[in-house]
């Protein structure tokens, strides 16, 4: 994506069915379940490199034994700052103790890491926050074993401060208003009274308080838990947990806006953000690897025993579908064939603007995600080229020459990379007011391709902002003359902030929302925003269910092919020569494409929880008072 957008988060979870010393003797070491969640911690860095964190918890420790351990990083490659942490402090245990070398009992007992529960997380830092103590796995410690939780989860909610008071109204005292402190906290609070109700029943039974621990690990309904936490969160979630005394858990929300996938056989039970993570990491097929079910639970009790609950009633399902453009994997089987359809379905728009002179036109993308799209743009390409061969010598008949059957089918489509990244110049662009001009330079260009005759055909997967558009791309395409150059994006206009986790914050940053404010302006319409933004303002203060979106009338008069006309004006400058064309993917396109991940929000505002029609109308408010703060 030429505009780098922070997004998402991933996460990993591991439990070992079997005992150490079985992963030892089959698999050679008892860090055999430490090994696997570095590699699927890794295979999901895509998802975020501000910051890692690890979580272990050992099952049946004695008292006075270390049992969870936990390290997390924000160092410039925080994965690998963990692991070597681990890694570090695994071999100057074993070497300052010989006798722990072969002892699979020794090392759970003395050296941390090593267990049987494993939980990992990557993210990318919001809010401008990224200090290693706003990395997850978080962790909410007591004496007793059971009330010890950890949290991690790929989320956000749109109603915090709602959350944050409810804990409030429960006599908690949280120590900030942020949405994993508050559902972490909320968690905590239903498992706190679940043990206690528990530990009352079994005194009343007779049993001694010695008694009671291993009892209330057997009894306690993670389930029930999860329903009582999860009943007022709005948001897009798969949130991850593990229980001190070994429980874990994954809940996915009623929409199925966050993914997540599982397998099970009888060694491992393993969550994570993508399916491919989990087929290459432990060497399974693609039907094997299952999608949680939105609104669903994995849960997996201290005994092994795992069960699939439904916990929330499920939504209408609007699974992100960035994920399947961007954000996620592509070597996810389904994913690939999506971006390739993706690119397929633009071609008859391209052909159009091009006046289907394929002969005079070069096709590239813009690295590296558009590449699977663009190789369906590239087989479509192929395929009118074949029909209009077919067609020439079918009308040729018998007075073409062999020379001439020859000239016309060895016309191909001109294929050729010509916008490379620097991905090293990435690291310091930091702060939107000195960025210009390092901006101009993320991308260099292929000299020596181009004729002044040519169009000039590059997709990318989307356009947010459209910064390094006009301040890079499209001027260094510029450099090489060709008479047009069309930018095409895979997904369609992005015009609605986002509040499920990824970083589109506000309104004004989106080059669609301002393509629409200009087209008001000019067609005299822009009364339409003082009327927008009264409306947002009668909506605060009520019931989520109850506000509409009323940021859609900014776009109401328009027709897409309007909008996409005036973000072409917008993204090139005056000293561009070339004629510039933005194409954008039609909705129903990206549906067509993606038909199991139909949440559009960003594109339609038909945003899937009631939380986010109060977050673009707050949005909106804050865009028209000049207020730099989040909707959110």
């Amino acid at each position: 994506m030429s505009d780098a957008i922070k997004h998402e988060c991933g996460i990993a979870l591991i439990r070992l069915l079997k005992p150490l010393e079985y992963y030892k003797e089959k698999y050679g070491s008892a860090f055999y379940g430490v090994n696997k969640m570095y590699l699927m911690m890794e295979k999901q860095h895509n998802r975020g490199q501000d910051g890692a964190g690890f979580a272990s918890i050992k099952l049946d420790t004695n008292p006075g034994e270390r049992y969870i351990s936990r390290v997390r990083s924000i160092a410039q490659q925080p994965i690998q700052d963990i692991f070597s942490q681990i890694n570090d402090r695994i071999n100057s245990d074993i070497a300052k103790n010989p006798e722990y070398q072969n002892n699979v009992e020794l090392q759970k007992k003395n050296i941390p890491y090593i267990g049987e529960l494993l939980l990992g997380h990557v993210r990318y830092g919001t809010f401008g926050k990224n200090s290693v103590e706003s990395v997850h796995p978080f962790l909410r410690q007591n004496n007793w074993m059971h009330r010890n939780l950890i949290v991690a989860g790929n989320f956000n909610m749109t109603n915090v401060t709602e959350l944050f008071d409810n804990l409030v109204e429960i006599g908690q005292h949280p120590k900030e208003k942020a949405d994993t402190i508050t559902v972490m906290e909320k968690i905590g609070h239903f498992l706190d009274d679940a043990v206690s109700k528990i530990y009352k029943d079994l005194k009343k039974e007779g049993y001694s308080k010695i008694e009671c621990s291993p009892l209330i690990a057997k009894r306690l309904k993670v389930s029930k838990i999860l329903r009582r936490a999860a009943k007022n969160w709005d948001g897009g979630y798969a949130m991850a947990g593990l229980l001190g005394h070994g429980d874990s858990f994954v809940l996915r929300d009623p929409a199925g806006i966050r993914p997540a996938y599982y397998y099970k056989d009888d060694e491992v039970v393993v969550v994570a953000s993508e399916r491919p993570v989990i087929q290459t990491v432990f060497n399974v097929p693609f039907e094997e690897v299952v999608e949680l079910d939105p609104g669903y639970a994995i849960i997996t009790k201290k005994s092994g025993q795992t069960q699939i609950k439904k916990i929330l009633e499920p939504l209408e399902r609007k699974a992100c579908s960035f994920e399947r453009i961007y954000f996620s994997r592509g070597s996810d089987a389904e994913i690939y064939q999506e971006r390739k359809e993706l690119g397929r379905l633009l071609m008859p728009k391209v052909l159009e603007a091009i006046d289907n002179d394929t002969k005079n036109t070069v096709f590239s993308y813009i690295p590296n995600t558009a590449e699977t799209s663009f190789y369906g743009m590239i087989d479509t390409v192929e395929e009118h080229l074949n029909h209009k061969k077919t067609e020439v010598i079918l009308s040729g008949k018998r007075s073409l020459s062999s020379d001439k059957v020859e000239e016309i089918l060895s016309e191909r489509p001109r294929i050729e990379k010509i916008a490379i990244k620097d991905v090293k110049l990435r690291t310091f662009i930091t702060e939107d007011s000195s960025r210009d001009d390092l901006v101009a330079h993320v991308y260099d260009i292929t000299y020596g391709v181009i004729k002044p005759t040519d169009n000039l055909v590059i997709i990318d997967d989307s356009i947010v902002r459209g910064t390094t558009l006009k301040k890079s791309i499209i001027k260094m395409m510029d450099r090489l003359g060709p008479k047009k150059i069309i930018v095409v994006s895979s997904a369609p206009q992005i015009r609605y902030p986002d509040c499920y986790g990824i970083d589109m914050a506000n309104l004004e940053s989106l080059v669609a929302f301002r393509a629409a404010l200009v087209l008001l302006k000019e067609t005299n319409q822009y009364g339409i925003v003082e009327e927008v933004y009264k409306k947002c303002l009668t909506q605060v203060g009520i019931n989520d269910k109850n506000v509409k979106n009323y940021v859609k009338e900014i776009y109401n008069n328009f027709s897409d092919e309007q909008i996409s006309n005036k973000i072409s004006e917008l993204l090139s400058d005056v000293d561009v020569k070339a004629e510039v064309k933005i194409i954008f993917q039609p909705v129903e396109n990206l549906h067509k494409a993606c038909p199991k991940h139909l949440g559009d929000w960003y594109f339609t505002g038909d945003y899937p929880t009631p939380g986010g029609n109060r977050v673009v109308n707050k949005a909106f408010i804050n865009f028209y008072e000049g207020n730099k703060e989040r909707a959110y």
